[in-house]
């Protein structure tokens, strides 16, 4: 295993932005930068040895501050959607960005973490990522400390870890918001991908994806992928869930889910490539790229409708105002804590 950093920009104050990548002895390579912490690389083989980078990303450092669609970034403090963009927490109303409709999504998107310049540490096989954040600060209470550990060991296995602590209750729910394509990151549409998903049920939104508090079974509907299905097949089908949101953008509720690390997807392409993916988390945001600007990335490649999808782990969508929901409050002592797992191989 080896890390190697370089020059990948320049931060507006001055600073370095740099990209570390990870490297196995299998030539599997993960690249991640300081900038938003956020995924920049994954390059490993199809099933005839071939090597592809299958993750969307940018080429420089200075892209990422200009980043609508959030490619491959550490979303926090709180990640997803937050009703009327302002919640109630020991008897304190909070007031967050206004910028999705009338509600908040990814806490800010300008001031997010996602644009932070993270402070790094490197050891023989990981890269840890670490910031401060302060009380108030885009309208969550709290000083807070957080960290993502990414890892990659010899079984094409690459691990984050994520980790925050608060001087007071406050949300705490932190994703990566990374689009595969298993194609390759200039590749096909991934609606050819064939996707399962360890969820018998999903939580229903209303038309700006908030969650209504419903816990529905996925059972007779399109969003049922417990057997490995096409992305494509019911993503356009005549269903209100997918033209709210034109098309998969939900929250599934992981089958099982009791704190402890355990398998909840399997992403298969025709290349012969897999990712399965596990998680310590109770649910995860599908999200097929229904709303990708049409973007410029790495290599000359271009981005655009459905050209990458997301498994974005995480604490239900606005838990905040859903007492039925499993919470993202942590803080005075309750440190928040999580591991997701994405391992690559072929079949």
């Amino acid at each position: 295993m080896s890390v190697t950093a370089e020059h990948f920009g320049t931060y507006p104050d001055g600073r370095d932005i740099t990209l570390y990548t990870l490297t196995n002895s299998k030539g599997m390579q993960v690249s991640i930068t300081n900038i938003g912490a956020a995924l920049v690389k994954i390059i490993c083989p199809d099933r005839d040895g071939r090597m592809a980078d299958v993750v969307l990303g940018f080429g420089r450092g200075e892209d990422y501050l200009n980043n609508p669609s959030f490619f491959g970034v550490v979303i926090g403090p709180n990640a997803n959607r937050t009703g009327s963009a302002s919640f109630e927490l020991d008897g304190v109303v909070w007031q967050l960005d206004i910028n999705d409709g009338p509600n908040n999504l990814h806490s800010h998107k300008e001031k997010g973490w996602h644009k932070r310049l993270w402070e790094t540490t490197i050891s023989d096989d990981s890269v840890t990522f670490c910031l401060e954040d302060t009380d108030g600060n885009m309208g969550f209470p709290g000083n807070k400390k957080a960290s993502v550990t990414y890892s990659l060991d010899e079984e094409n296995a690459l691990k984050l870890h994520y980790h925050g602590i608060s001087d007071r209750r406050t949300i705490l729910n932190l994703t990566n918001h990374c689009y595969f394509n298993l194609e390759g990151h200039d590749g096909v549409s991934i609606e050819g991908h064939e996707l399962q998903l360890e969820a018998s049920c999903y939580t229903p939104a209303d038309s700006g994806s908030i969650p209504t508090g419903e816990i529905a079974a996925v059972e007779g509907t399109p969003m049922d992928f417990r057997s490995l299905k096409r992305v494509g097949d019911e993503i356009d089908a005549d269903f209100e869930q997918l033209k709210f949101a034109g098309g998969y953008d939900h929250n599934w509720v992981i089958d099982g889910w009791n704190g402890t690390l355990r398998h909840f997807a399997t992403l298969k392409a025709a290349s012969g490539r897999v990712m399965k993916c596990y998680t310590t988390l109770p649910g995860v945001q599908f999200y097929a790229g229904n709303f990708i600007d049409d973007q410029a990335g790495k290599g000359g490649a271009s981005y655009g409708f459905r050209s990458g999808m997301c498994l974005e782990t995480q604490y239900f969508p606005d838990a905040i105002h859903k007492p039925q929901f499993p919470g993202a409050v942590f803080g005075e002592g309750a440190e928040y804590d999580s591991v997701t797992v994405y391992q690559f191989g072929t079949g």
